[in-house]
């Protein structure tokens, strides 16, 4: 094979690309980041406070597998989870693995499985990365922590309220102030649409105007049967204001018995934690596809997205199939770090090579962040302002650097 000349357009084609590709190394897929310092460490941090928290309360923390077999990952997944999950061949079993998207149907696996003769209620707390297929606009993002619970096997008000409080008591003691809870009933707009006699097609069509809060597009689908819908979207806002205007609204009993479950559960959060901003809004339900009753998602002042959602589900409670009414929420941790402050950095001290082990390991147990010197011909202060430390070690003596 003749080599070619540096100058011929050929090589020059081949020294550009190779070039080209060198410089995009650090490109990473759309929705994907590295988290750099402090910002790693601080992420593991409250991940770490947030599940002691929950452990605090008698929940117990499990660790699912990044990867699953798919037919388990997914059984009982709704569509959109489906969509959702990165799937690959196993070379081991030759079976498709999928890579969790979401953590709570793993947690609920274990829960049936592994856990099924635990005593109920079993409260199971977490906290993992998962993947996602794509990210939304709100949430860019397609890798991101989760950490949550869930209450299995416990359908009484008392367990809706408990999550709920819990919820919002970790992050208030992370530091998140301003979080409001707002609380939906998924199911019912489509239960509503039923009992009237609605067909399928309508009710969808019905279930997407009223996500758009598009009163109009209510009014044209549901004609004559329009009244109530309306009267759901204008019923959203700020309990109790809310509640009033839901109780003037006729429901089949069957529904109106929800709606009292949701003001009694309301009662129960509001004398636990009066200065908790509570909110209603019945016709949401995007994002609730599996709920099966009230349901939450949570937001902090000034924060963009969902901080996290969740509510009340039927879980599989034993490998024979019997199901169980539960509840629990997931926390969103791009979301939950977007809320608060940059970290501070620790005090780092700079320590000449010379330093005694035992001098440096009292430094730590004091709270210094100890940077060890390596190079004896390099100046301690002129390193120590280099690599970003506040204080030297020099003659046994703690120095603090100017600027």
């Amino acid at each position: 094979m003749a080599l070619l000349a540096p100058d011929q357009p050929h090589e020059r084609d081949e020294l550009t690309l190779a070039m080209t590709i060198a410089g995009k190394k650090g490109l990473l897929p759309a929705g994907l980041t590295d988290v750099l310092p402090p910002f790693a460490a601080q992420e593991a941090e409250v991940v770490e406070r947030l599940v002691a928290g929950f452990a605090s309360q008698g929940y117990d923390r499990v660790k699912p597998p990044l990867l699953e077999f798919e037919d388990t990952l997914l059984s009982g997944a709704d569509n959109d989870l489906a969509q959702q999950t990165f799937r690959l061949m196993d070379p081991v079993s030759q079976r498709m693995l999928g890579l969790r998207a979401d953590m709570t149907p793993q947690v609920a696996r274990i829960a049936a499985t592994r856990l099924a003769k635990a005593a109920r209620p079993l409260r199971l707390c977490y906290g993992g990365q998962v993947l996602q297929v794509k990210g939304s606009q709100m949430r860019p993002e397609r890798q991101f922590g989760q950490v949550g619970v869930e209450l299995i096997g416990a359908p009484q008000e008392r367990a809706d309220a408990e999550v709920i409080l819990l919820a919002a008591e970790a992050l208030g003691a992370i530091g998140i102030g301003g979080l409001s809870i707002d609380l939906n009933l998924p199911t019912l707009v489509g239960a509503l649409a039923d009992a009237m006699g609605m067909a399928e097609p309508e009710i969808s069509d019905l279930s997407q105007a009223l996500d758009r809060k598009d009163v109009a597009a209510v009014g044209a689908i549901a004609g004559a049967q329009a009244p109530p819908f309306a009267a759901l979207l204008r019923a959203a806002g700020p309990v109790p204001a809310a509640l009033d205007a839901l109780r003037r609204i006729e429901l089949p009993d069957a529904l109106a018995g929800e709606v009292a479950r949701l003001c009694r559960v309301i009662d129960l959060i509001r004398a636990a934690a009066p200065e908790l901003t509570l909110t209603v809004d019945l016709a949401e339900h995007r994002g609730f596809e599996y709920h099966s009753g009230i349901s939450f998602i949570v937001f902090a002042r000034g924060v963009r997205g969902e901080l996290g959602r969740g509510g009340r589900y039927s879980a599989i409670a034993t490998p024979g199939g019997e199901e169980t009414s539960s509840t629990g929420f997931t926390l969103y941790m791009d979301s939950v770090l977007r809320a608060l402050p940059k970290p501070k950095p620790g005090n780092r001290i700079y320590l000449p090579p010379d330093c005694a082990p035992a001098r440096a390991s009292g430094l730590r147990a004091e709270g210094w962040v100890t940077l060890a010197g390596l190079d004896e011909s390099v100046s301690a202060r002129a390193e120590a302002a280099r690599l970003g430390c506040g204080h030297v070690l020099l003659n046994d003596r703690i120095e603090k650097l100017e600027g």
